[in-house]
């Protein structure tokens, strides 16, 4: 019988675990000893925070990354098949989630292991949340292109897309592009655009703040070269 592939969150942030990460999570991530991973380094820090009872050094780690090869990804399941349970990790947030795990998931699915998603912090799910936007439709769109022309072609589809469809549109960017983003939203989007910035999400310096791109243009830029940031556009 094969073991169970358990996707496990990490908080968004550091000092957040009592407040993120449900007791049951910590529980299920302190029994297991085999893990899929984006970055060890990061992962073994947070079982560390997790209170795990074992070794970190004796633990079986394996590396899932955007550099991954489609080819690699049985191996990586074959403690899986071998009867293990096994933990995948993100470097922040939920797994599978504009994540490489994603990938990893869906031949667990062919190959007939359980799946089990753990509760956990999400920023794209908070994002929308505290955004005002409409709930009930509502689009991820991942990375947009990072250079222009390309990238303001986009925004100016996800905003047509936004007010045609009634429906929130979601981004997500690098700390290091995250000025250019913002600057190119502010450019390509109309006054009356709601343009909801979110980072830092859970953490103490949580920022989310939803204005039009009118106020935001007249107004102070805001400082997002710290965390990764989720935008929210839509119709005001």
């Amino acid at each position: 019988m094969s073991g169970t592939l358990y996707l496990i969150p990490v908080p968004l942030g550091t000092d957040t675990l009592a407040s993120v990460i449900p007791a049951d999570v910590l529980a299920t991530a302190q029994r297991l000893t085999h893990f899929i991973v984006e970055a060890p380094k990061t992962a073994r820090a947070f079982l560390k925070e997790f209170g795990t009872p074992h070794e970190l050094r004796s633990l079986w780690m394996e590396e899932l990354n955007e550099h991954t090869k489609e080819d690699a990804l049985s191996a990586l399941l074959k403690p899986l098949l071998d009867g293990h349970d096994v933990g995948l990790m993100s470097e922040a947030g939920c797994p599978g989630v504009a994540d490489p795990g994603a990938n990893l998931i869906r031949l667990a699915h062919r190959k007939g292991i359980k799946v089990a998603p753990l509760v956990g912090p999400s920023s794209i799910l908070l994002a929308l949340m505290g955004a005002g936007a409409n709930g009930q439709k509502f689009r991820f769109n991942g990375y947009i292109p990072s250079q222009d022309p390309a990238r303001l072609e986009a925004i100016r589809q996800l905003e047509n897309d936004s007010y045609r469809n009634k429906q929130a549109e979601l981004m997500i960017e690098t700390p290091y592009r995250n000025g250019a983003l913002f600057d190119a939203l502010l450019l390509g989007l109309k006054g009356s655009t709601q343009l909801t910035v979110a980072c830092d999400l859970t953490t103490p310096n949580e920022f989310i703040v939803s204005k039009t791109a009118a106020d935001w243009k007249s107004g102070p830029k805001p400082d997002l070269h710290k965390r990764p940031t989720v935008f929210v556009i839509y119709a005001a």
